[in-house]
């Protein structure tokens, strides 16, 4: 994956030989068109004119850079190195309270301007900001993950269907279509499903998050039998909901399953 993301995003669009939008799509956009001239947008952190996140506040949000440990993507202060034959070595933090998963990684942390950024993304209906948000993720990809990892597709975590209807879209599932472009990796959304509608993760602590979305996922179908799959989602605080998301996915017969996330709570 050495090709830039700027060409790497071009080749994607060149490869699939998208159709010129029809009918609807095309006044969708138009109407999105003429709504940016009508009501500009503003940076939804400093509220500069002209962009939903502007460079300046881009440049604010603290990335997660290595070294990392190899497991669970904490920084750390020397570069560690993992054993094939004991998945779970890594630092003491994941040592201590090692992960589900195979692997994690996230882009920045949850704070400053991302922060802002992701709460209008999430719960105010800016959904363009999955643009820059997903080309976030994939400026990190390079710095943050094994040169030998190679994803076969990448799932988001779903939302249940009703907070998903009350919503209108899911987050996740925007960030991971942006992701797939940069990675040429497809994107799969409705073998994993969110079985019950779990109450919201933020003010519980460790143990009650593992409790709200235990068994709370499942796969639908083994379509992804025997494949390597990315999950994507926006925050990960203790890993409770993607380690949750793992289980199915694994139950479901994946060869392994590694998480990476927009932003991640200190």
């Amino acid at each position: 994956m050495s090709i830039g993301l700027d060409t790497r995003l071009v080749i994607a669009k060149t490869d699939a030989q998208q159709p010129a939008p029809s009918g609807p799509r095309w006044l969708k956009g138009l109407g999105e068109v003429l709504l940016d001239l009508l009501f500009p947008p503003r940076c939804v952190a400093c509220h500069r004119l002209g962009t939903w996140l502007c460079a300046a506040c881009l440049n604010e949000i603290e990335t997660i850079r290595p070294p990392v440990c190899p497991h669970c993507g904490w920084p750390v202060a020397e570069p560690l190195h993992s054993d094939p034959a004991q998945p779970q070595q890594g630092c003491d933090r994941c040592r201590q309270n090692p992960l589900q998963l195979d692997g994690l990684r996230a882009c920045a942390f949850h704070s400053g301007p991302l922060r802002q950024a992701i709460h209008q993304f999430k719960y105010e209906d800016v959904r363009s900001l999955a643009i820059p948000l997903g080309k976030l993720m994939g400026a990190g990809w390079p710095q943050l993950w094994p040169s030998d990892y190679d994803p076969d597709v990448i799932v988001p975590v779903p939302l249940h269907t009703s907070r998903q209807r009350e919503r209108g879209y899911n987050q996740s599932a925007l960030l991971a279509r942006e992701l797939g472009v940069y990675l040429r990796r497809p994107v799969v959304e409705h073998v994993l499903i969110r079985t019950r509608a779990t109450v919201p993760q933020v003010g519980l602590n460790a143990q009650e998050r593992r409790a709200n979305v235990h068994d709370a996922f499942r796969c639908v179908n083994n379509n992804l039998q025997g494949k390597r799959v990315l999950l994507v989602d926006d925050v990960c605080t203790t890993g409770s909901t993607l380690e949750a998301a793992s289980t199915a996915l694994k139950r479901s017969g994946v060869s392994s399953v590694w998480a990476y996330t927009l932003a991640r709570a200190r």
